[in-house]
């Protein structure tokens, strides 16, 4: 499994010259503004900007459907009873089930909302190093032990990954199938987490006290004096998109 977030960040876009602190508190403006939407007169602008945000990273739209998939899957399934449970008017009714238009609105209010958040998180990770956004989070006031938390999951996800690939080869070797559904390859693929779980909470064991011997702590203080000078122009369009977003979430609540 290869998250493979870095992929194009050292493509030759706006976005991606954008400096990443006053981008960081852009897209971050942006993305909270996205969750506070409540009204769907305003699902029009905020699908505007994000497709504006996608078009000047450059990012290819592959990057984009490759990465929506399983969240995609894990939103459906949330939403997925909405229109029956949610609402009073009814536009469709068979039987015992009856679609409510409230129901079929809210999905329609979740789905935009969820694309645009995604969407925009994709451009920040697409256009900016793992690294370097972490670097940005702790140089605002991010926890050390959060940040490196964050690196690490970053790090042993893939090999988890890869560790998950290899299990369901070797049991796809031994004849399991893995369409069929019973009680037996239940216990089989319960045993096969439980292991995945045991052999990666002792990893981490091994991995927290090699960083230890390494002297992991003894410096977290130790600020970065060589931090990059901001351009005038990065924090003017910082300071615009948050204008934008602020502006956005004050019309939504006096209209």
């Amino acid at each position: 499994m290869k998250l493979s977030l870095d992929e194009y960040v050292y493509l030759d876009s706006l976005i991606h010259r954008w400096q990443s602190k006053p981008k960081l508190i852009a897209l971050l403006s942006l993305i909270f503004c996205f969750a506070f939407i409540q009204r769907l007169s305003f699902l029009p602008v905020i699908i505007f900007i994000t497709v504006i945000l996608y078009s000047l990273s450059k990012l290819p739209i592959k990057y984009l459907i490759s990465r929506l998939r399983y969240p995609g899957i894990f939103i459906l399934a949330v939403i997925f009873l909405l229109p029956f449970l949610v609402g009073e008017t009814t536009i469709f009714s068979w039987g015992f089930f009856s679609i409510k238009q409230e129901g079929c609105l809210l999905i329609l209010l979740v789905i935009t909302r969820f694309l645009c958040i995604i969407t925009t998180t994709l451009v920040l990770l697409g256009t900016s190093p793992f690294l370097t956004i972490l670097k940005t989070l702790r140089s605002l006031g991010l926890s050390p032990i959060i940040s490196d938390m964050m690196l690490l999951t970053y790090r042993y996800l893939e090999q988890m990954g890869d560790r998950i690939l290899s299990m369901r080869r070797a049991l796809k070797l031994k004849g399991f199938n893995f369409h069929q559904f019973s009680s037996r390859n239940l216990r089989i693929m319960s045993q096969l987490i439980g292991s995945l779980l045991v052999r990666s909470y002792d990893e981490s064991k091994l991995v927290y006290q090699a960083m230890i011997l390494r002297g992991y702590g003894y410096n977290s203080q130790r600020k970065n004096r060589h931090e990059q000078n901001i351009k005038i122009s990065d924090w003017i369009a910082c300071y615009s998109v948050v204008v934008i977003s602020v502006s956005i979430i004050i019309l939504q609540t006096i209209s």
